[in-house]
């Protein structure tokens, strides 16, 4: 059985899809690690108490969010998978996702800030998060923490993607046919942990800079200085903190939303009559 790569439109709707499947169904789990990392502490922040608080702003995002990372992966993996040699395909994977992180976040980071001030319990509302960014920092306040995302981001789906493709045409080669959705679960559970835990020192500097104040120089955006100072105050364990909640986090959003999203190009697939 042969695999084709989506086209864009599958690539919007199963994206889509998957984000929000994921996003909804694992809040707590974000939350938890959201706090775990803040600068109030976990039991300041609100502990165990309100963990659903800012799932509006992350439902709202997850869908277009991920619907844009998708469609850029899957395009840009069509344009330069034709240039390369299958030897250098990962490369491909890696420049594949970079893009798509970077498209994908222009869309996130403002909903990633109200969703994370929400889970931390700085604001009563999301509604009140955007208007107090507005009024104090403008519209360019909406995007604070935007490069610290894209430089934690990057470096985890550099590490997860290329990962996740190796992981799939194994299986697939030693079974002699394309993975079902639930093996591409799997290779996604596997790839997501592994990414997670490397990248959770730059996911806490990006957690810090987005729960700032707007006085304190961590509001500037600097992920080399959010990480010095959080060595600084709390060592190595500090750089660490929430990793657990982090890897079951990604590990089961790995499964399910690169699960859902296999499954669901694959019906869309098959409804339009492509071999899959």
């Amino acid at each position: 059985m042969s695999h084709k790569d989506p086209d864009f439109t599958t690539s919007l709707l199963a994206g889509g899809i998957a984000g929000l499947s994921t996003d909804v169904a694992l809040f707590p789990l974000d939350t938890l690690k959201t706090r775990l990392q803040s600068k109030a502490g976990f039991r300041a922040s609100g502990g165990f108490r309100g963990i659903y608080f800012g799932l509006g702003p992350a439902a709202v995002a997850s869908a277009p969010g991920a619907a844009l990372f998708f469609c850029t992966y899957e395009s840009t993996k069509k344009i330069l998978g034709v240039h390369v040699l299958s030897n250098y395909q990962p490369v491909v994977h890696m420049t594949a996702a970079c893009m798509g992180e970077v498209v994908s976040s222009v869309v996130r980071v403002p909903l990633e800030l109200a969703k994370q001030r929400r889970q931390a319990q700085l604001y009563q509302s999301s509604i009140k998060v955007f208007q107090d960014i507005l009024k104090n920092e403008g519209f360019r306040g909406l995007f604070r923490g935007y490069f610290s995302t894209v430089a934690r981001e990057i470096p985890f789906s550099v590490i997860q993607f290329p990962l996740w493709e190796i992981l799939k045409k194994w299986w697939s080669q030693r079974q002699g046919y394309y993975v079902d959705s639930w093996q591409a679960s799997l290779c996604g559970a596997f790839a997501g942990g592994f990414s997670a835990a490397l990248t959770t020192p730059l996911d806490v500097a990006k957690t810090r800079i987005m729960l700032a104040e707007r006085t304190d120089s961590l509001a500037k955006g600097s992920i080399t200085s959010a990480m010095k100072v959080v060595y600084k105050q709390h060592g190595i364990p500090g750089l660490f903190a929430g990793v657990m909640p982090r890897i079951l986090w990604i590990s089961i959003g790995g499964a399910v939303f690169l699960g859902i999203y296999e499954k669901v190009k694959t019906i869309i697939c098959s409804q339009r009559g492509f071999d899959f």
